[in-house]
């Protein structure tokens, strides 16, 4: 029998409590759940699928109310508990940072109930987090924000991007060698016949990119997301058709796969029918250019939108006019610097760097980053590293040279956003001459981050 979870010490107003959660108790998840991300769907649409959570690191807070419903008793009503506020959080055991891979905490399924607002509740839910990405030496903490202005005050900063586009069928795309030398098939999106051929593109897709791979590029790890991907529910369907996968082979070896949905319609004009493209990986150029060239030529579809491409896809520079695409750039992962030493540690830099960093945390109800009393003192840190080598980073009592945020420093982290650019926004201080642009370099990647999915 495992261990009960320990409760975090909390500052939660009289009449609420943080608790650990359960599978028995997935009714009152979920209802809390629509509470806070209002939508059509009723418990009966779930109750097929098996809840992407992990339980053991999913967390709660009740509230005691009267029950108005019941019969008074010696003149008062009876109290009952009900479930206001919920949170959870993936083990990502193996995600991928400039030069290296980390173990993180994906935070997920955050909820309140709206009549339960700005009490402290999340605030106390991102704690029990903290407490377990630490028990599980976890360095950073990951999230895909639905609303942008929540996390920054807690110390996430934004850390990647990526591009929503909607093109029209028949967009023409640039030649690519090799290209034809590939097959496409489509089908019936089934677990069990295409579970092995996309874990194993995706996983390849991330990594096609040299050393550890893509920065940002989660896999889906634990089984509960895998079923959640896989699960086919008739009401999320809005009107579309299931989901279909395209597979591209060159020789029999898949190099690339797409998961989209259709939905026809017409008006005078004829067929104004939609594809929504979910995900799409390619191993390369070649790949990437027979899938999307079956794509974008889909009979009774005038348009493909495609929500989630990393800033550098392939797809937008093969675009003959890239303005067909009308691009919208969207914030994807964001970034908790729990453990300032050995976040900077477990990644490698684009050039040598040997700076020291002001690290201020004065996050709404944290403590310092990396240490366990909060004040607003930033932490030195010196960080050295050879070009594309392991790094050390360890406290100081050394002058710093750079002084900045934690939250901005999540924003470098995985190297798709500079800090010169945040520095020229006010958000970093130089405070020895030229470090501000040789740090900036170092903490460059030559690959963009980017994740394909949101969790």
């Amino acid at each position: 029998m495992s261990e009960p979870r320990r409760v975090p010490a909390t500052d939660l107003p009289d009449g609420y409590r943080l608790v650990p959660l359960s599978d028995e108790r997935r009714a009152e998840v979920l209802a809390v759940d629509q509470w806070a991300f209002p939508s059509g769907d009723s418990a009966e649409d779930f109750a097929s699928v098996a809840l992407p959570v992990t339980w053991d690191r999913t967390w709660g807070v009740e509230a005691d109310r009267e029950d108005t419903a019941a019969v008074p008793v010696d003149g008062a009503l009876p109290r009952v508990t009900e479930l206001v506020a919920i949170s959870s959080s993936y083990p990502f055991a193996h995600f991928p940072v400039p030069g290296g891979r980390l173990a993180v905490g994906g935070l997920t399924w955050v909820g309140v109930h709206p009549g339960h607002r700005r009490r402290g509740l999340l605030r106390a839910m991102i704690a029990a987090h903290r407490v377990a990405c630490a028990e599980a030496g976890e360095a950073l903490s990951v999230l895909t924000a639905s609303e942008a202005t929540i996390y920054g005050r807690f110390g996430y900063g934004t850390a990647a991007h990526s591009v929503r586009v909607t093109l029209p069928r028949g967009a023409a795309l640039a030649d690519v060698p090799g290209a034809a030398q590939h097959t496409v098939r489509i089908e019936a999106a089934d677990r069990a016949r295409h579970e092995e051929i996309v874990a194993d593109l995706h996983r390849r897709g991330g990594a096609a990119h040299g050393g550890s791979g893509r920065p940002g590029w989660a896999t889906r790890e634990s089984p509960e997301q895998i079923a959640w991907y896989w699960a086919h529910v008739p009401a999320w369907r809005a009107g579309k058709e299931p989901w279909r996968v395209l597979i591209v082979e060159r020789d029999g070896e898949p190099r690339g796969y797409a998961r989209f949905r259709r939905a026809v319609d017409f008006d005078p004009s004829g067929a104004v029918g939609t594809a929504e493209v979910f995900e799409a990986v390619a191993l390369d150029a070649a790949a990437s250019r027979a899938l999307w060239g079956v794509l974008l030529d889909l009979d009774l579809i005038k348009e493909v939108t495609v929500p989630r491409l990393a800033v550098d896809d392939p797809l937008l520079t093969m675009l003959l006019d890239p303005r067909l695409a009308r691009p919208e750039l969207e914030d994807t992962l964001w970034v908790r610097v729990l453990d300032v030493a050995a976040a900077l540690a477990g990644r490698q830099y684009a050039a040598d760097v040997d700076v020291v960093l002001a690290v201020r945390d004065t996050a709404a109800g944290d403590t310092a980053a990396g240490d366990t009393a909060a004040d607003d003192t930033a932490r030195h840190w010196h960080l050295r590293a050879g070009a594309f080598m392991p790094a050390t980073c360890e406290r100081t009592d050394r002058p710093a040279d750079l002084d900045l945020g934690v939250r901005e420093l999540g924003r470098v982290y995985l190297g798709g956003t500079s800090l010169a650019s945040l520095g020229a926004a006010g958000l970093v201080t130089e405070l020895t001459p030229g470090a501000l642009a040789r740090t900036s370099v170092a903490f460059g990647w030559p690959v963009p981050p980017a994740c394909s999915w949101i969790w």
